[in-house]
This record gives C-alpha cells, structure tokens and sequence, in this order.
C-alpha cells in the first residue's frame, strides 16, 4: 500500500514540475522579445545619468539630460538601420556570419567615431538654417531638441518597416521643421535643401551605375573566360589595387579631419600609393590562394571574401568617422547652448556626447541590426562577394567622383543603390544572355514572355518600399519636428 502511494506522490510531483518547467518556458518566450528594449532603455538611462553629473547642477542641466537620453536613442537608431548598408552585403555573400559582422562594425564604428570623428559639427546642419533667424538660445535649444526627437523617431520608424533611410537626411529634415516652426519659411536656405533633394537621385543612381559596371568588368574580364583561374589571377590583384586605392582616399578625405586636414589631390595621392602597395601584396596571396581551384565560377568567391571582409570593416570605420557627428550634432548644440547660454553655426563635439554615440551605434547594431543586415544583404537581390565586392568597392568610389565635383550624397542611399545596380544589371544581362539563347532554340521549346517577365532577380516590392522611404524621409522628419517644436514651446 506505501509503495502505492509513494507512487502516485512521485507522478504528482513530476506532474507539477513539467507544469513548471512548461509555465518557465512560456516566461522565456514572452520575455525574449522585451529583453532588447530593456537593454536599449537601460543605455539611455546611463546616457542621461552621464549627462546629470555633468551638467546636474548646471543652469538648463535637466534640458541637456533630457537631450542626452534622446541622442542615446538616435544613435542606438543609426546602429540598427544605417549600419546595414556596410555589412549586409559582406553577410548577404555568406562572407561573413551575423555575429562576426556585428562584433567588426561594432568595432570599426566605435573607434571611427573616438578616432577620427569630426571635433566640430554644425548645428544648423549643413547651413539649411540661417542662425540669425532664430530669435535666442531657449528657441534654438527647443529646435535642436525637436530635431533631434523627430529624428530619431523617423530613424526607428523606417527600422521597424524595413527601409534602410539616410540618417543625415533625417537630421536634415528635423532641423529645416523646427527652423520653419521656429522663424518661417524664409529661415531656411531653399538653395541648399534644393542640392539636398538632388542628392536623393545623384547618389542611389551614381552607386549603381559604379557597382554594374564593375559587376561587367568581372563577367567579362574573369567569369566568362575559358581559363577563369588564370583570368582571376590576373585582375584580382588589379581589383583589390582599385578598392585599396578608393578607401585610402576616402579615409584621407572622410574619415580623417580630427587627426588631420588633407586636401582631394594629397588624398588621391595616397590612395595611388596604397592601391600600388595592396596590388604587390595580393599577388602572390592570389597565386596561393587560388591553387588547386577547380576552373568555375563558384571556385572564383574564395579569392574575393577576404577583400570583402576588410573592405565592410573600413566602410564602418568611415561611417562611424563622417556620420555620427551629425548624428549628435543637435546633442552637442544643446550642450553648447545650456552651458554658455548663446549659439552659435558651428560648435566643438565634446568627448561624453562623441561616446555616447559611438557605444550607442554599437548597441542599436547588436540589438536591432540584424533585420536590415538581411534585408540589404539577401532580400534585395541575392549577393554572392563577386557582388558584394561591386557594391562596397562603389560605395567608396561614388563618395570620392561625389566629394571631387561637389555633389550632396548620403553614403545609405549610395550603398543601397549599388545593391539595386548589381541586381538590375543581372537581370538585364540575364534577359540579354536568354535572349540570344532563345533564339538559338526551336519555337516550341523557347520560354514564353510571360514567364520571362516573371523571372526577376530584383525585389519590387522592396525596391518601391525603400524608394518611397527616401522620398518621403526629409519631409516626414520636417513635419514632425515642427509639431515637436510646437508641442515643446507650448508646455514651456
């Protein structure tokens, strides 16, 4: 009889431990989706906790905590969305996995921003603003935090829909919003938010157009070769020359200008030298490398994953340099403001905001990066590092042909752009390849035009999704920054 019940008290007990065990992964399924905004929120907690020892005591100091915790979020946005544009195409290639994306850029985009990030940035962001239309400090202040808000908030909206958006744009357009609120329309400098609107064709369509035509150069010059392995020993070395080449130069001119000054020609100079020095050492890797390699194309991707690799990491590494301190430009004017009680076009980035947006990229990376990674590395079109290559290598050479004849560019509209390039020129060769193919085969046997005009290799869905983002970026940000303006203003 006690065996009986010793039993049925141990099925009892197993019973209650599986309900429990079952009830402990139900709170694992609920709370893994909370844990990242946890994270984020804790971050921007610690942003304005940094700023309230700074500035706790200070005249306007719960102003600037407050522009503390929004910087912290906008560059926990730029990491989740602008961030992609440099290692999606490494990981949409299957050159580099998630995690080792994320670790280089959170790297690379850290000490871009401490190392050679801009010292000085201006507060009415690129001149769109005339400073002398604002009326005093507390307005401006209450504009660069409007901007900053709409910002960000625009940023985080385009993340959560899936559109890779450019970050500058967005600042752009928050900063013309609170301005036009703030002094009228007549504040703003039509001539420059003109060559700002330009930009939304002149980068997308100059990335692509770079990145296609490298894409051919590799067809013709490597891929449809008889000896594709002689071919690639021959131009490979020639390729990582050009793309040592451009990103030396875009370091020089970008990435540098807190270390020191270099003009175009000097840059240009460097990047010869780099690219002669990178064709000397790629030489006999290739050789190495591309021994024993069977004669096909597939064989050709492990001679382009390491460039590939390295050239994600300068990109990210140029990125954290040129486009965080425009990021936390409003942060730093309202620093400024606060502190000195006056404003000024220009202002010195201090070294706690340039942290707080460097750790801030890096989180919003780690913790929402991922759906843009793979959304510009694999959801676009689809990228072997042949492809991937093309892109990165025109990201650098559209920035330097765009700095040389003075064209306004965003670096996401350039990168997203060549993705869209490499994937048009595809299909176009593909349609072209059979074609002539077709009309080689008997009528019964050829594809019909239907099912040609079905075979894309280029997501419109996407294509018409992120184009509308783009459009739509500088006036959204500008419509909600001023109804932040106005919002602000009334309870102060």
């Amino acid at each position: 009889m006690s065996n009986t019940n010793n039993k049925n008290r141990w099925q009892a007990l197993d019973s209650d431990l599986h309900r429990i065990s079952r009830l402990e992964h139900a709170n694992v399924h609920v709370a893994r989706p909370l844990l990242a905004p946890g994270i984020a929120l804790a971050f921007i907690v610690i942003a304005g906790l940094i700023a309230a020892i700074l500035f706790g005591r200070a005249d306007g100091g719960l102003i600037v905590i407050a522009a503390a915790g929004f910087g912290a979020y906008m560059a926990i946005n730029i990491g989740a969305n602008d961030v992609a544009n440099n290692m999606g195409p490494a990981v949409g290639a299957n050159a580099l996995t998630m995690g080792g994306a994320i670790a280089i850029a959170a790297v690379a985009e850290s000490a871009g921003a401490l190392l050679a990030g801009g010292d000085v940035v201006s507060t009415i962001s690129k001149g769109i603003i005339d400073p002398a239309s604002v009326q005093n400090s507390s307005v401006f202040i209450w504009a660069m935090m409007a901007a900053l808000i709409s910002s960000a908030m625009w940023v985080n909206l385009a993340t959560w829909v899936g559109a890779p958006v450019s970050t500058t744009h967005s600042v752009v357009g928050g900063v013309m919003g609170a301005g036009i609120a703030a002094a009228g329309l007549s504040a703003v400098s039509w001539g420059t938010m003109s060559a700002i609107a330009a930009s939304w064709v002149i980068s997308p369509v100059l990335g692509g157009a770079i990145a296609a035509g490298f894409l051919a150069l590799i067809k013709a010059k490597i891929q449809y070769q008889d000896d594709k392995i002689a071919a690639a020993r021959r131009w490979v070395p020639i390729l990582v020359a050009v793309m040592a080449g451009a990103f030396a130069t875009y370091l020089s001119v970008k990435g540098l200008k807190r270390i020191v000054k270099i003009d175009l020609e000097i840059a240009l100079l460097i990047g010869l030298t780099s690219g002669i020095l990178a064709w000397a050492v790629t030489v006999p890797w290739v050789r190495r490398k591309s021994e024993g390699l069977e004669n096909r194309t597939k064989s050709l991707k492990v001679l382009f994953g390491l460039p590939l690799v390295i050239s994600a990491g300068f990109l990210s590494f140029a990125h954290g340099a040129n486009d965080v301190a425009n990021a936390v430009g409003p942060l730093a004017a309202i620093a400024h403001a606060a502190e000195f009680g006056d404003f000024a076009s220009k202002v010195t980035i201090p070294t706690w905001v340039m942290v707080i947006g460097a750790f801030g990229i890096s989180f919003g990376l780690f913790l929402f990066g991922p759906k843009l990674v793979r959304m510009v590395g694999s959801q676009i079109t689809k990228l072997n590092p042949m492809r991937a290559f093309c892109v990165a290598l025109s990201a650098a050479i559209t920035v330097i042909v765009a700095s040389w004849l003075g064209l306004p560019v965003s670096s996401t509209h350039i990168a997203v752009g060549a993705v869209f390039g490499v994937g048009f020129y595809r299909e176009w060769n593909q349609d072209r390849r059979r074609k002539q193919s077709n009309d080689r085969r008997p009528p019964e046997l050829r594809l019909a035009r239907e099912e040609q005009r079905r075979r894309k290799l280029v997501r419109r869905s996407h294509f018409m999704t992120i184009i509308a983002a783009w459009v739509i970026t500088v006036p959204a940000a500008a419509t909600m920054s001023a109804v932040i303006f106005w919002i602000l203003t009334a309870f102060t």
